[in-house]
């Protein structure tokens, strides 16, 4: 698939220090894992707009890429769209039914510094 056919361009939040968190994040994850949640944040770049089971919106202009890890595990991706691209904010393991609210606090938190 080439990148103009793509919807949405995805990328790295990046802090004011220059870190990347989101690619922290998944750097700490195995392979296969990380696997998972590249081809799941394609889907929604190419498929833009996508809805359930791969995306759903979580208010305030964030939306969350859905993933199902090995292990039973359950990892999502809190993004928003800037400029026409999908900008990476927030990744973690969920380990509650509900995202937690921290977890989207720090996704609006990070959505306001793109401002």
């Amino acid at each position: 698939m080439a990148s103009s056919l793509k919807k949405l361009q995805a990328r790295f939040f990046e802090t004011a220090t220059g870190r990347k968190p989101v690619k922290e994040c998944l750097l700490d994850l195995t392979r296969d894992d990380r696997r998972v949640v590249g081809k799941d944040i394609q889907k929604v770049e190419f498929g833009w707009p996508i809805g359930m089971p791969y995306c759903r919106p979580l208010g305030h202009g964030l939306w969350e890429v859905r993933s199902d890890l090995t292990d039973g595990k359950i990892a999502r991706v809190i993004f928003c769209i800037v400029a026409g691209e999908m900008v990476l904010l927030n990744g973690f393991i969920k380990k509650t039914q509900k995202t937690p609210a921290q977890e989207i606090d720090l996704g609006l938190k990070r959505r306001r510094e793109l401002d």
